[in-house]
């Protein structure tokens, strides 16, 4: 299956992408409001919930452009390298957890963990980004392993 191939198969398999796929699949996180599925030697996520994925856009959004600083990147628009896009999603996830103060540690469910924020700050505009960029500077993604040959 080359890449076009893929791509169109992938679209009609999820029609309502997640937009924090790489977190939930880097096993840092999961969500409540997906479903995962394989298509090739790939897996995708798909969100089941059209409220929860705009909630999710919106603080994805929010997340990546108060991280501009740290990426240094004046604006971001388009898609980012791979590591990065980790770092903005687990570091996020991870931070916006630390700042709710009626969750505990237990595992992260993206679409609770919004909906507390939300309950908490009311609009997602409001959460201390401050905060959460630290954790996003702070978050360590895996080192390449060198392979032998």
């Amino acid at each position: 299956m080359d890449e076009r191939e893929y791509r169109s198969a992938y679209a009609t398999l999820n029609p309502i992408r997640c937009v924090f796929e790489k977190a939930i699949n880097s096993r840092q996180c999961n969500c409540s409001k997906s479903t995962r599925f394989n298509l090739a030697d790939r897996e995708g996520v798909s969100c089941n919930d059209n409220l929860a994925q705009e909630r999710c856009v919106s603080l994805l959004h929010q997340l990546r452009d108060n991280a501009r600083f740290l990426l240094q990147q004046k604006s971001i628009d388009g898609q980012l390298p791979h590591n990065a896009e980790i770092k903005i999603q687990n570091g996020g996830i991870q931070g916006l957890q630390h700042c709710i103060s009626t969750l505990s540690s237990q595992p992260r469910d993206i679409a609770q963990l919004v909906e507390c924020a939300l309950a908490e700050f009311d609009t997602l505009e409001q959460l201390p980004y401050d905060n959460i960029v630290q954790s996003i500077s702070s978050y360590q993604t895996r080192r390449k392993t060198r392979r032998q040959r």
